[in-house]
């Protein structure tokens, strides 16, 4: 009988797989609670290695740890780079056929993969959950949970289904994952879940290699032109503008084009392959700059992100902490940024009101579909129709949203196409039916009528939309049965016609008030929304500590009255007039504080975190980079993935001439030392001591 795992076989996986001499803050205490089979809530800022809390424990276990991440993309990244470890993973979603899908459960069911990652929509499709139960699950890892939350800044609804499949499984082991939850996020995801007295670990979310500054603007031209002046400032690294619409991005990046500063833009407008292409380069570095909407970036492991533009306020700071966190993640220095005009939150504002309608717009609505609906309740109008009818400044997203809610409530559903839907209204009495179609020659037509009565009942009378493909097989499906009802039409016992999917009633004469729609609680979560957007204000406002305000808003302790690196504790210019004075004479670099040469002194300090690039390691580290960047493209991966900035800083500060010692760099693994040591150690050797 094997022994259970330890914490002594966790350290040593980690140095052996992955590279580290020891775990970050947080990262032990996590696998020691995962490995005694404690349900498990972690919160780790963002760059902290979250990744690494069931990646561990899936090694040293026995069966099949399995992981819900949120994007498509993102799965396929982190396979992909655990693939190159060594390391048996694959993942489920929904660009894979159905036989490759099977491929990899075969695969999971043989204990030829130790990690398997699943879309959260495809969790629970088909038999899926059922097919994993069997299968065995040791772990389920839930990535960026806080998209189980409605109180989260990027709630998913499939996420909210999560905890009924955990159960479906067997409620497995389960670890919970998060940069950015607050302490109501906190309780709503393990409430959700369903976690069973937890291990809650907060290592607390201050990014000390991170500095927050606001530029006031009073438009768009003006944020054009310090947007400008920032990425230029971008010796090295990649940069980052966010912008709130597609409009705003494509516009953005080709602006920046024309002033000589390469761009891509990014949003969720963009096909699927274009998509695709513009993440590649900008992972491979062929684009330094992205223009993205929020689409862009969730889980995105690219560590030499130097610069965080954000071209409009987000809603919240959650939003604004998590995008802005993509700065640095190596450790290193990193410029936050965020441009602000006050008519920024009225972008929100309709964002808000759009997806939480009042109870007012939502009866509108239903009135609307109910007057739209034909007699079997189908309502053919857009919703920019339906907005269109309803008058005012409706807009159709609003529409959609009073929509949602009224289908969560049955109100209405969404029909899939069907070749076997059909409407059937039933205009014969009992009386007539008896009496007409009593004999044996009208046998099957009478049988017919009685079935659509037990899917319908009474609501026949009114016009019911039945599934001829889902009657009992005696009558033949639709092929057997729609010519009967058509010659019981022509003798006016029903009015039958054909339907296909689309938005239907279920009770055209249904009355909003017998419903169980939660008016108070859509009132609590608009209100919830409207406080958060402006705390989100008021930090854009703020004559004090930056990085206090994020740490106060998520409850952690550490926020201190001053950080000594915000502009406001630094005293920096924040109104994009003085942009150009403020960057223009120091290669770009805003100034620390009086002393032109203190903030040049703060870089070089968080820079030594990874280790330290002095002027006299500058020549070595930039000869690395260029190593990097050779090997990268000849294997046509993203430059990180042979190894982070972080590691190279290493290399150039210790300047190890054997692969012993390169070994004991941070980051350096067995896989990783077998398959790039000798070109790194051949630009080191040549540069002597």
């Amino acid at each position: 009988m094997l022994s259970a795992p330890t914490i002594d076989d966790a350290r040593a996986v980690l140095q052996a797989r992955f590279g580290y001499g020891a775990f970050r803050p947080g990262q032990e205490r996590a696998i020691q609670s995962i490995i005694a089979g404690r349900d498990t809530l972690v919160v780790l800022p963002t760059g902290g290695g979250k990744s690494l809390c069931y990646q561990v424990p899936a090694l040293i276990s026995r069966g099949l740890t399995v992981v819900i991440s949120p994007l498509i993309s993102l799965m396929k990244d982190q396979v992909d780079a655990l693939e190159r470890r060594g390391i048996p993973a694959a993942f489920i979603n929904s660009t894979l056929s159905s036989a490759e899908v099977s491929d990899r459960m075969m695969r999971a069911q043989r204990g030829d993969i130790k990690m398997l990652y699943v879309a959260p929509e495809r969790f629970d499709v088909g038999a899926t959950a059922e097919r994993l139960k069997a299968i065995g699950i040791a772990m389920l890892a839930v990535d960026e949970a806080h998209c189980i939350s409605e109180w989260g800044h990027d709630f998913r609804p499939s996420y909210r289904r999560v905890g009924e499949v955990r159960q479906r499984l067997g409620n497995p082991p389960t670890i919970a994952l998060t940069a950015t939850a607050t302490p109501v996020v906190r309780e709503d995801i393990a409430r959700i879940l369903d976690l069973k007295d937890p291990e809650i670990i907060v290592t607390g979310f201050d990014r000390p290699n991170l500095s927050y500054g606001v530029i006031a603007a009073k438009g768009d031209r003006e944020k054009d032109a310090v947007v400008v002046d920032l990425l230029r400032t971008l010796e090295d690294g990649t940069g980052i503008v966010y912008a709130s619409t597609r409009k705003t991005v494509e516009r953005l990046a080709q602006y920046l084009d024309d002033q000589g500063i390469p761009a891509s833009a990014y949003h969720a407008g963009l096909d699927d392959e274009r998509r695709r292409r513009v993440q590649d380069y900008f992972m491979s570095e062929r684009t330094r700059v992205i223009v993205a909407t929020n689409s862009f970036g969730m889980g995105v492991d690219k560590s030499n992100v130097r610069l965080v533009v954000h071209y409009t306020m987000p809603g919240t700071l959650e939003a604004y902490y998590q995008e802005a966190g993509r700065a640095g993640r190596d450790g290193l220095h990193s410029n936050c940024y965020l441009l602000h005009a006050f008519p920024d939150r009225f972008t929100h504002e309709f964002f808000i009101k759009s997806a939480l309608p009042d109870r007012a717009l939502i009866e509108q609505v239903h009135r609307r579909c109910q007057r739209e609906a034909d007699r079997g309740g189908v309502v053919a109008a857009t919703a920019d129709e339906l907005a269109g009818g309803i008058g005012g400044k409706v807009s159709s997203k609003a529409v959609e949203s009073a929509l949602r809610v009224l289908a969560d409530a049955s109100v209405l559903r969404w029909d899939p196409e069907s070749a076997g839907l059909v409407s059937v209204r039933l205009l014969a009495t009992p009386e007539r039916i008896k009496d007409e179609l009593g004999g044996a020659d009208s046998e099957m037509e009478r049988e017919l009528l009685r079935a659509c009565w037990r899917v319908a009942k009474s609501q026949l009378a009114r016009g019911a939309i039945i599934d001829l493909d889902g009657l009992p097989p005696g009558f033949g499906g639709f092929s057997g049965s729609f010519p009967m009802l058509e010659s019981l039409q022509a003798r006016q016992f029903v009015q039958v016609e054909r339907v296909g999917g689309g938005l239907r009633l279920v009770d055209p004469a249904m009355s909003l008030d017998r419903t169980t729609i939660d008016w108070r609680a859509i009132d609590r979560r608009r209100q919830r929304e409207s406080d958060k957007l402006e705390a989100m204000q008021r930090y854009a406002y703020a004559s004090t500590c930056r990085r206090q305000a994020l740490l106060l808003w998520f409850g952690d302790p550490a926020a201190r009255a001053e950080c000594g690196a915000c502009d406001n504790c630094l005293g920096e210019t924040r109104s994009a007039p003085a942009v150009r004075s403020v960057w223009s004479g120091d290669a770009g670099r805003s100034r620390a504080s009086r002393d032109p040469n203190a903030r040049r002194d703060t870089q070089r300090k968080s820079k030594e975190k990874g280790g330290t690039v002095t002027e006299a390691d500058t020549e070595l580290f930039l000869a690395l980079k260029a190593c990097r960047a050779a090997l990268a493209a000849r294997q046509q991966v993203p430059a990180y993935v042979v190894f982070p900035d972080a590691t190279l800083a290493g290399f150039a500060s210790q300047r190890p001439l054997t692969t012993t010692a390169m070994a004991g760099v941070p980051g350096v693994g067995p896989v990783k030392l077998e398959r790039y040591a000798a070109p790194f150690l051949d630009v080191i050797r040549s540069h002597g001591r």
